[in-house]
């Protein structure tokens, strides 16, 4: 099979995205994620497969979607729009006929042929800004073969490549990839194993192996840190995540993500619940004195991302 055509599920292309790496950039999201972070702020992206969001609010009970359903997962009557998502295959004729969009698929099968050529459209700015292309998701490694075709192809248009990335995948699969990808956006979301566990259902020691050897084979990276309101804005972990920096030498910069909670209404889309309590967006005043911690304690730049 030739390069171009091997497919992936996708669930958005970004445009113009300008916190993913340096310059203007295209963002590949890529759906699957082995992860199951409490706070989440791409909860559609955790599924392998295509998924159908529904926005009550959005509903005009026009009824098309429960006319084109072949499993009749739709019904409309005087309670309003009923949706059975256990009876759903997941096809999306429903999204086609829905004109207010309540209705949307979530993660589309491309080729790489098909994504470079959206991501090609914006060559000029990339060569302007010093921009490229990112690949994200979910978990891009999870879907390997095909983020690995995605950067090879990209390389050959001399595109400059980002990799974000949870760590939780075999080393071998970085090693493959590593010439093509020019920095590696590494998420570091908790320092004491037993939370990492308990907030992302996975062990840390293979994320932070991973880092360590990436980092000794010259790989540059950015240290991405999700800070969550009384999960981990402990300063602990706060000078955890400088010492792990300063460690290392090809940490370029250190990226602190404050919580927000918009994960909460696209979980609720897509018939999830939302763990957590957190409503509210944190303090300014309180990121910056993160900020202002992990930078006190590094050589490295740290910003908010």
């Amino acid at each position: 099979m030739s390069m171009k055509n091997v497919s992936g599920i996708v669930f958005d292309i970004q445009k113009f995205s300008i916190n993913d790496g340096p310059g203007i950039r295209t963002t590949v999201f890529l759906k699957g994620c082995p992860l199951d972070c409490l706070w989440c702020h791409n909860p559609e992206s955790k599924g392998k497969e295509p998924e159908i969001s529904f926005i009550s609010e959005k509903c005009i009970l026009c009824g098309y979607c429960a006319a084109t359903c072949p499993n009749k997962c739709h019904a409309i009557d005087g309670k309003g729009h009923s949706y059975d998502r256990a009876k759903c295959l997941r096809c999306g004729k429903c999204t086609m006929e829905c004109y207010s969009k309540a209705l949307e698929l979530i993660g589309k099968e491309m080729t790489v042929e098909e994504v470079m050529s959206e991501v090609l459209k914006d060559v000029p700015f990339y060569e302007t800004s010093n921009g490229g292309m990112t690949i994200s998701g979910g978990e891009p490694m999870a879907q390997f073969q095909f983020t690995k075709a995605l950067l090879e192809d990209a390389k050959k248009h001399k595109l400059h490549n980002c990799l974000e990335t949870s760590g939780y995948a075999p080393m071998e699969r970085y090693k493959e990839v590593l010439r093509n990808v020019d920095i590696f956006l590494y998420d570091f979301k908790e320092s004491d194993p037993a939370r990492h566990l308990k907030c992302t259902g996975v062990p840390q020691d293979i994320i932070v192996n991973n880092l360590v050897e990436l980092d000794s084979l010259g790989a540059k990276s950015v240290l991405r840190c999700p800070i969550i309101p009384k999960l981990n804005d402990r300063k602990n972990h706060l000078l955890e995540i400088a010492k792990l920096a300063n460690r290392l030498s090809n940490i370029i910069e250190i990226n602190i993500l404050p919580y927000h909670p918009l994960g909460k209404s696209k979980s609720s889309r897509i018939g999830k619940e939302y763990p957590l309590s957190c409503k509210e967006f944190p303090d300014e005043d309180e990121v910056r004195s993160w900020i202002e911690m992990v930078q006190n304690s590094t050589r490295v730049p740290v910003k908010k991302g």
